[in-house]
């Protein structure tokens, strides 16, 4: 049984659904927790969990829930994860909070991709187990939206300071989200009557005084047109004090935000950039994306035409330095990056994303890095070039100095990894994935 990872749930777009209620555990936890559950399992559907995990991972089914939960069960409260590795892909966190007289339950969802709620009765399905929650435990507020959407808000601070968000929570309807609930003070806060006439697609009072809000028919199509334009319409309903034209032009520059954008990077740096993006978070995807496209790497000036002839005495001590240098950047990375032993263009791909997803030029310090990492690497990058490029070593005694020759030219591999450790940046102006392709123009 595999659970899915907060990278597989990074992939693509997903619907995120968060969830505070009360309960009151006086009644029991099976008592207070059944009716989760049979809202799970009757409206669920496609997207039902199928797996139970704490320490150890259960198929579902409500015996394997009550025993994680006993598992699980300390004073500071309860968490146990309920999962779905197949398409959908379903991340449940389930928490019940200490057992006093405010014990709160809550639930985290994240449904992959957002498109499986492209069809109304798949949407509608979530919309009746949201119901059904907030039915029974009452919330001040919960919501269910794009995860990359959401992202681009200013949730949950919306503008104010640390101590006072965390103190004042979601006190006024800062956002609209695909899926609301809203809880008495906001409901006072706006007036039951004028909530109940807001425009949108569903708008209803629930058993225990909560109003329901749902804007459009499906959870996918948020970023449409006419969906901004409804979310507009019934967010100036509930705040008359916005300004319509700014939330509707807001609600476009973030849907403008999220159209796919297709990959085209510089082919020489390609194989490097096409891992980034993933890095990212899903709001801020496509415009990285989008940069990268527009990324154009300076040419490499670490080569010469002519050689420096060698002035070494002793060639084989030379080079035995380089191996050991070389020797120990791949014991000291091997486990990290696995393909470091292979010595190939792909292996020095690797290091490009290793060193760049580690920030390490600003993480580790220079003097390590300048007295160390940097000629180990290129000790490493000249060996490259001589395994498969077929080049060979033109030795001098100054490092920098030191040549592979392949065909027509001769480059500076220990140049060339001084200066793509010099920042962050660096490693993708000076990648080894682009000096690497571009001696390979002049493999005889």
């Amino acid at each position: 049984m595999r659970v899915p990872t907060l990278r597989d749930l990074s992939k693509v777009d997903s619907l995120h659904f968060s969830f505070t209620g009360a309960y009151d555990p006086r009644n029991g936890l099976e008592n207070e927790v059944a009716p989760l559950l049979d809202a799970l399992e009757q409206c669920a559907g496609g997207w039902m969990p199928s797996i139970v995990k704490t320490s150890r991972k259960r198929k579902y089914s409500r015996e394997a829930v009550w025993r994680a939960l006993e598992e699980r069960r300390a004073d500071y409260g309860t968490i146990i994860g309920l999962f779905r590795s197949e398409d959908p892909s379903v991340s449940m966190v389930l928490n019940l909070g200490p057992m006093d007289e405010q014990a709160s339950l809550s639930i985290n969802i994240s449904i992959q991709p957002l498109s499986f709620f492209a069809e109304v009765e798949t949407s509608r399905s979530f919309v009746a187990a949201a119901r059904a929650w907030a039915s029974r435990y009452p919330s001040d507020y919960a919501s269910a939206h794009s995860l990359a959407d959401r992202g681009l808000t200013a949730s949950p601070a919306f503008g104010r300071d640390d101590e006072t968000w965390k103190r004042d929570g979601f006190d006024k309807i800062y956002e609209l989200c695909w899926l609301n609930v809203f809880g008495p003070k906001l409901i006072e806060s706006v007036g039951r009557e004028r909530m109940l006439s807001t425009p949108a697609h569903l708008v209803e009072e629930l058993p225990n005084g909560s109003i329901l809000l749902v804007l459009w028919p499906t959870a996918a199509e948020f970023a449409s047109e006419n969906a901004r334009v409804a979310q507009a319409r019934a967010h100036l309903h509930l705040r008359p004090d916005l300004d319509f034209d700014t939330v509707l032009r807001t609600l476009r520059e973030r849907s403008a935000a999220l159209v796919p954008v297709e990959p085209r990077f510089h082919p020489d740096v390609a194989p490097f950039l096409s891992r980034l993006p993933d890095e990212f978070s899903i709001s801020e995807r496509q415009r990285k994306i989008a940069e990268l496209n527009a990324f154009r790497p300076p040419e490499p000036e670490e080569w010469l035409p002519v050689a420096l002839p060698s002035d070494v005495e002793n060639p084989e001590r030379i080079l035995e330095s380089y191996g050991d240098l070389s020797e120990g950047l791949v014991a000291g990375l091997h486990t990290k990056v696995p393909s470091i032993m292979d010595e190939t263009a792909d292996s020095l791909t690797d290091l490009d994303f290793f060193f760049w997803r580690e920030d390490f030029p600003e993480r580790y310090e220079r003097k390590l890095i300048d007295g160390h990492t940097a000629p180990a690497l290129g000790a490493y990058l000249g060996d490259v070039l001589v395994r498969r490029l077929g080049g060979t070593w033109v030795l001098r005694q100054k490092m920098e100095e030191s040549q592979v020759r392949v065909g027509k030219r001769v480059w500076l591999p220990f140049l060339r990894a001084r200066r793509y450790m010099q920042s962050c940046q660096s490693l993708l102006d000076y990648s080894l994935t682009q000096f690497f392709h571009e001696a390979e123009r002049y493999r005889p």
